[in-house]
């Protein structure tokens, strides 16, 4: 590799350093520009301390039908999750508190309102004969989904049932030809059609709805079934992002400090394996936001923390190997042999250090919530990227410029 190769190498670090530093500045931001040259950072999803939402408190109370129990909570929050998950939203707060109520809190919904109706409706659907006889109930549903008839373009929402109801209904739809079989949702007839013939395929359409998108919420209720208890809400706000938005400047210029900070020194103490370390520390900076969209991550300002972390155990495990790579220098040993000696000796240390920091964010994972959850999780993949990016990437990196001419003398390794 020639002297031109080499400044170009740098001349590349350094533009795409300050390109990175710039995206995150007042000026970008304040003529979009960071939205319109870098859509990878406007596609993350943001939490509710970043760009506000929904907070909503919900209380469950006794009716003559059922009961406000502990059992009941657990199914109000498993049935509000998957809700809330069916409606797109992002990392979604829901949590019990007390011995009634549940918190649940939105991010970046465009109707709040629409939102917590959808949450607080009871869902229950049921079958009845004109004599009032209910034949069966939304807990028989197997699917439940929208669409549009393709010859009249009505929006319908299209049911179906488990094999033993559907036999159950093929028989009730027998008995009930020529008359009325009522299609009720919390007490509300949708539709009071006449059986025609019998249904024996265990489907059933409703029709009636004024667009496909409320069509798709009734099909989420269904889907996610009625709720156990009667609910209500009692506390409602909508959370600004001026808090979020002010930490997040904050952690911005320290995130640019910081890695202003670490480039100098790495570049002044370790010379040229600080400049790949450098280099490799913005690949791998690309590489967690790729990992961030393909996953959906939403990022939140404990999830900062812990790609802020995880990037400082990505300098760690650079800054263990290079030690050992003076080390070996030290001992007389070539320069290719003292790479290779030194990634040897010192991927012992960083694997175990990288896996029991995993370990100990899976365990958040699974046992936190919310922001906790959220920390963990970029956090792991954090550690995963800087694995690929110190053990494998700086290693080729190293063995690339051991061969030329810059780095016969061993003083520009720090040595």
């Amino acid at each position: 590799m020639r002297w031109s190769k080499i400044v170009t190498l740098i001349m590349v670090i350094a533009v795409v350093s300050l390109v990175l530093m710039l995206s995150v500045s007042p000026i970008f931001q304040k003529y979009q520009l960071t939205q319109k040259y870098f859509p990878l950072i406007k596609d993350v999803n943001l939490g509710l301390d970043l760009q506000g939402g929904v907070h909503v408190v919900l209380e469950a109370s006794d009716t003559a039908d059922s009961k406000v129990t502990p059992e009941a909570m657990k199914q109000l929050q498993a049935i509000l999750q998957n809700r809330v998950d069916q409606f797109g939203v992002a990392e979604p707060i829901i949590q019990a508190q007390g011995e009634n109520r549940m918190i649940v809190e939105l991010a970046g919904i465009k109707d709040p309102n629409e939102a917590i109706n959808s949450m607080v409706k009871t869902a229950f659907l049921e079958f009845k004969t004109e004599n009032g006889e209910t034949i069966i109930t939304g807990k028989d549903l197997k699917d439940a989904q929208e669409s549009k008839d393709p010859t009249s373009g009505a929006v319908e929402v299209n049911l179906t049932f488990n094999q033993e109801v559907a036999k159950k209904f093929a028989t009730a739809t027998t008995a009930n030809v020529g008359r009325n079989i009522a299609i009720v949702l919390d007490g509300k007839v949708l539709q009071n059609p006449t059986v025609q013939t019998a249904i024996t395929n265990g489907q059933a359409r409703v029709t009636g709805y004024s667009s496909l998108e409320e069509a798709h919420n009734i099909a989420i209720l269904l889907r996610s079934g009625a709720l156990p208890v009667k609910v209500d809400v009692v506390e409602k706000r909508a959370v600004g992002p001026a808090l979020g938005a002010d930490s997040l400047d904050k952690s911005k210029y320290a995130g640019i400090v910081g890695l202003t900070a670490i480039f100098v020194f790495m570049l002044l103490y370790y010379r040229i394996p600080g400049l790949v370390a450098n280099f490799t520390l913005i690949i791998y900076s690309f590489l967690v936001l790729l990992a961030y969209l393909s996953l959906n991550v939403t990022m939140t300002l404990p999830g900062i923390a812990g790609y802020l972390l995880s990037m400082g155990i990505a300098v760690d495990a650079n800054v263990i190997i290079f030690e050992r790579i003076k080390e070996e220098l030290r001992f007389g040993k070539s320069l290719r042999a003292s790479i290779d000696a030194g990634f040897k000796r010192g991927f012992v240390a960083v694997f175990d250090s990288n896996a029991t920091t995993a370990l100990a964010a899976l365990v958040l994972v699974f046992l936190g919530t919310g922001a906790i959850k959220g920390f963990a999780v970029t956090l792991i993949i954090g550690i995963i990227a800087s694995m690929f990016t110190a053990i494998s990437l700086t290693r080729w990196l190293l063995h690339l410029l051991a061969s030329t001419k810059l780095v016969k003398d061993l003083k520009y390794f720090g040595a």
